[in-house]
């Protein structure tokens, strides 16, 4: 049995003009163990459905649709007591940014102890003791002195790392890490990829990670879902979808990453982008495709009906006519 199954989800946002489907029809699973990776441009979805996944919809959102199902329960069912026992507990998430995530007034060995305090009951040195074993896991030099540091007297590859220790405390079952490199320069990057890599394989944790970054897509995940305005645009095993990517927008993304090159004049062409933007929140509930107004291959059916999830031939699901086979 799949460790997280999420079947048909549709999450709604409660605007003026009526309720506005911000995922739809969103179906995947994780096992235990696996690395599953949502990427695609900012507004498609990805962060929304990590926070149904942890219960932390905003106010005006709510769960439309369909289910989350976490070792056997379904969260979306869930009293708040359980769903609060779940959180940082079993299912622990990685904030984008962490100046805003860690509190500035308390020291970071005393906000990693209070994960410890309320879900495993440690107390005093106990759980200090335990906050320094956590930081040094996470590669913090000098863990027993920086215990005692603040949050503004880190950088922000050293913040990161003690998001990642306060992920880690209570040894959850997934870790959902949401755009974990944000405004790190590359080289700290390359160190938080590797530390989560290497983290998940040791403890056998399963990890969602969000990004925009196909590199780190190919380079951390088995799987991946590529969002697109609240849906799965293609979906499946990583090598499939990046030796032989079926949907246009999943072609897009993966023709916009820059390669680097010995060869001067093959360096100075321009970059690839994908022309428009992610439509508007009061569209995404359409019945038509809608990419249609930023692919290359769009025909008199894309504006017509809503495309379905087609099996291809490598092994990955894709959400375009392109893929109907007779």
């Amino acid at each position: 049995m799949s460790l997280l199954s999420v079947e048909n989800l549709r999450i709604e946002l409660a605007l003026r003009a009526g309720p506005a489907p911000v995922i739809d029809d969103l179906s995947f699973t994780l096992e235990a163990g696996r690395t599953l990776s949502f990427v695609g441009e900012s507004g498609c979805g990805k962060s929304m459905t990590a926070l149904a996944i942890m219960g932390l919809l905003p106010d005006v959102g709510r769960v439309a649709a369909g289910s989350i199902t976490f070792d056997g329960a379904d969260l979306t069912t869930l009293p708040d007591a359980r769903l609060r026992q779940i959180r940082g507990n079993e299912i622990s998430m990685i904030f984008q940014e962490p100046m805003t995530s860690l509190n500035p007034v308390y020291t970071v060995g005393e906000q990693i102890a209070e994960v410890l305090r309320r879900h495993r009951g440690m107390t005093g040195r106990d759980a200090t003791a335990r906050a320094v074993e956590l930081l040094d896991a996470v590669r913090i030099p000098n863990a027993r002195s920086r215990v005692t540091a603040y949050p503004h007297e880190m950088s922000g590859g050293q913040r990161q790392r003690v998001m990642i220790a306060m992920a880690l405390a209570c040894a959850p079952r997934l870790i959902i890490a949401d755009e974990p490199t944000t405004a790190l320069d590359v080289t700290v990057q390359a160190q938080i990829f590797e530390l989560l890599r290497d983290l998940a394989h040791d403890t056998g944790t399963a990890l969602i990670l969000i990004t925009h970054d196909m590199g780190a897509v190919a380079e951390m995940a088995d799987d991946v879902v590529v969002m697109y305005a609240g849906r799965a645009a293609e979906a499946g095993p990583v090598e499939a979808i990046l030796d032989d990517p079926r949907h246009p927008y999943t072609r897009g993304l993966i023709a916009c990453v820059p390669h680097l090159t010995a060869d001067p004049e093959a360096a100075r062409g321009d970059l690839t982008e994908i022309p428009g933007i992610v439509p508007p929140l009061a569209s995404l509930g359409a019945s038509a495709c809608l990419f249609a107004s930023r692919c290359a291959h769009v025909h008199d059916r894309c504006h017509g009906a809503r495309p379905p999830a087609f099996d291809c031939p490598a092994g990955q699901r894709a959400a375009c006519w392109l893929e109907e086979r007779a």
